[in-house]
Formats: C-alpha cells, sequence, structure tokens
C-alpha cells in the first residue's frame, strides 16, 4: 500500500504529465507542419530552437522560464498582475516545465509521421477544388495519427520522470509540485526513507515502460486501421 504522501506524488505526476500533453499537442501539430511543408528565411533556426530542450541541461530550462514566467518575468508578470494567473511555483508551472521539455519528442514523431506521408494525396485533393484546411483535417490529420499518438504517450510517459525542469520552475512543494521524481529524491535525501525510494522507483519505472508499450501498441494499430481503410478504398 502506498502511503498518503506516495499516493499524492502519483497522481500529481499523472495529473502535470496529462496536462502538459494537452499543452502540447496542438503547437506541436502546428510547428511539425511548418517544419515540413513550408520553406521560410530562419527555418533551420526554428528548428534548433524548437529542439533546444533536448541538448539543455533541464535545470537550465526551468531557470529560463523563471526568468520568462515568475511573477516578476515579462510574461509571468503580465499574467500576474492582469489576471492573477501564476505559474512559478504551481502544479501548472510544474505541467509547463514538463510540456516545454517533452515538445521536442512530440514534434519529432509528428514530423517523422509528415515526411512519410504521400504528397500526391494532397496534390490529388488540392486538384478537386479542396481547400488546405479541408485537405488537413479530411487527409493529412487522419494519416498522422499515428505519429500523433505515439507522440503523446511518449511525452506522458518522458513527462512522468521530468525532474530538473520541475524542481528548478516549480520548487518541491508537497500536494502541489511534489511529483513521483521530486517525492523519490525528497525520500533518498530523509533518513530511513529507502524503502519509500525504491517503491517510488518501481512506480516510475512500471508508468514508463507502459507508456513505451501503448504508444507502439497505438501506432502499429493505427497503422493497420488506416491500411485496410485504404484497401478498402
Amino acid at each position: 500500500m502506498l502511503s498518503p504522501a506516495e499516493s499524492d506524488a502519483l497522481f500529481l505526476s499523472l495529473s502535470v504529465a496529462a496536462r502538459s500533453v494537452a499543452f502540447n499537442l496542438p503547437f506541436a501539430v502546428l510547428v511539425a507542419w511548418l517544419l515540413t511543408r513550408t520553406r521560410f528565411a530562419g527555418r533551420t533556426l526554428f528548428d534548433a530552437f524548437v529542439h533546444l530542450p533536448l541538448v539543455l541541461p533541464p535545470v537550465v530550462v526551468g531557470y529560463l522560464l523563471l526568468l520568462l514566467f515568475g511573477v516578476r518575468g515579462p510574461i509571468g508578470g503580465w499574467l500576474y498582475d492582469s489576471f492573477g494567473i501564476q505559474l512559478a511555483f504551481t502544479s501548472t508551472g510544474a505541467a509547463l516545465a514538463t510540456a516545454v521539455m517533452s515538445f521536442p519528442l512530440v514534434v519529432r514523431s509528428i514530423r517523422i509521421s509528415l515526411e512519410a506521408l504521400d504528397r500526391g494525396l494532397d496534390d490529388a485533393a488540392r486538384t478537386l477544388g479542396a481547400g488546405p484546411v479541408d485537405r488537413f483535417f479530411s487527409i493529412t490529420l487522419p494519416l498522422i495519427t499515428p505519429g500523433i499518438l505515439a507522440g503523446a504517450v511518449t511525452a506522458f510517459a518522458a513527462g512522468l520522470g521530468e525532474f530538473g525542469a520541475v524542481i528548478t520552475f516549480a520548487s518541491n512543494i508537497p500536494g502541489e509540485t511534489r511529483t513521483l521524481p521530486l517525492a523519490l529524491y525528497t525520500a533518498l535525501q530523509t533518513p530511513d526513507g529507502d524503502a519509500m525510494a525504491a517503491r517510488l522507483a518501481l512506480i516510475s519505472f512500471s508508468l514508463g515502460l507502459a507508456g513505451l508499450l501503448v504508444a507502439e501498441y497505438l501506432a502499429r494499430r493505427v497503422r493497420r486501421m488506416i491500411g485496410r481503410r485504404e484497401a478498402g478504398a
């Protein structure tokens, strides 16, 4: 049985990871489409900026978020003064930090699906009079669904293990921002906390593995569905 503190950390981690994916998906689809289907000045630099969280230390990402979205930051200060919204040191802030760290994973997954898509289908729809929005929702979006699902589940699993950016931007507040990795860290710093740390590590390992397996299962299942649909057509 999990203690109340362990249960809080587990459910908070699930909530933070789910919200981070919700933050990510609309922007990830847009960015992946821009990088795949358009050409513009500074595209290479923009591509590098999107993938920057993959190479930056998570603590640096958390610090930059603190500068931007803290109550004294240009964006966070405006949100707080105008709407009373505080992101730093809150669970919403933890979700934002997790979303930023996992964003490149979603973009890469969707981008791979877009690059593998037969552009002839889009061209054929264009010749039949379909507009850009109609083509995107009727052709592109259904066909890249495997990439979206795989990216979302992978980002969810990765979000469950995010530590550096969360502790820097949202701190380690029990019941508010103390997710599974932070609870594990706290247990390791506590005398006689080895048993709790072992349970939390096992939970984290199980959730991460389950997330990766689900991502692969969903991707394969949707590919088969699309294949059957195309064969039937």
